[in-house]
């Protein structure tokens, strides 16, 4: 395999994460002034550091406990794990956990904070839907993601964002009554409209670098395997299953869409700010990857 390193991708991670680290800190001084002198602010203060460790050392057990997935071992799928060796061998990679999430919605992710501490999910609607080449395609999709390192990026810029969106859901709660030592009333809606600016820049900064990423996947994945076509396949017939899926096992598992292949929602509002890029510009790009390919 000849893998060549994504500077494309190397550079937004950096500008993303220069940008985020950048809006934490005036996030963090506008809580800091609000809630000063507040019995609220160690309480605040106290919750984010616990939630931003969490996020990024149990990263990989919270997404896949939130997709009800468990860990699978050999002798349970030892087809599935064989792929996965395979991959990683041709991928130099480390072998990450495999995990399997009882769901019809045909998917598949991957999580970590690390190469070495990554895993790989797949439905079992993915199992039952893709042949072998196709499947392949996905998992090297998934492996691409883990080789690129940027799981661990969106993880960390899903911090900022998933703080400010619950400040901004249940900030009210903090609002009424005189908080603060001085005996005045903490303006806690000048919280909450910080914390909606921030959640909205850092969701315009996430959706910029999910887009690019995955059409960085997409080609690390073919390279694995050689095969551009087996994903572009697999891509397409991921996208026409979703139509097949009850919309209520979509809305249950449509909070992993950002590290899914394929987002779970549907319709017009939902792709025109969806984090991924159309399934027709992927497998368009694809196909010239092949194209490429066989010219040489």
């Amino acid at each position: 395999m000849k893998w060549k390193a994504d500077w494309g991708l190397r550079a937004r991670m950096g500008l993303t994460m220069f940008l985020l680290f950048a809006l934490y800190i005036v996030f963090i001084g506008a809580l800091t002034t609000v809630f000063s002198g507040s019995r609220f602010a160690p309480m605040l203060l106290i919750g984010v550091v616990v939630f931003g460790i969490s996020q990024l050392f149990f990263s990989d057990k919270l997404a896949l406990w939130s997709m009800g997935a468990h860990e699978v071992s050999e002798d349970e799928r030892p087809d599935l794990h064989a792929t996965i060796s395979r991959l990683c061998q041709q991928a130099d990679l480390p072998k990450p956990k495999v995990a399997v999430a009882d769901t019809r919605v045909p998917n598949a992710f991957a999580t970590g904070r690390s190469q070495k501490n990554s895993a790989v999910c797949v439905t079992t609607g993915l199992l039952q839907t893709l042949n072998q080449e196709e499947l392949e395609g996905v998992l090297a999709h998934e492996l691409a993601h883990v080789k690129n390192r940027d799981v661990m990026v969106m993880t960390i810029a899903s911090f900022l964002s998933t703080i400010a969106f619950m400040i901004v859901r249940w900030g009210w709660l903090f609002g009424g009554g005189r908080n603060s030592r001085d005996g005045n009333q903490v303006p806690v809606f000048v919280a909450i409209l910080a914390s909606l600016v921030v959640w909205i820049i850092s969701y315009f900064l996430i959706r910029a670098l999910s887009r690019y990423r995955e059409f960085a996947a997409d080609r690390g994945g073919a390279t694995i395997t050689g095969k551009p076509s087996a994903l572009a396949s697999a891509l397409l017939t991921i996208d026409g299953g979703m139509d097949r899926v009850p919309q209520e096992d979509l809305r249950e598992t449509s909070e992993m869409n950002a590290f899914f292949i394929i987002p779970a929602k549907a319709g017009f509002i939902s792709k025109l700010f969806s984090t991924h890029p159309s399934t027709e510009a992927r497998v368009e790009r694809l196909r010239d990857m092949e194209r490429e390919m066989e010219s040489y």
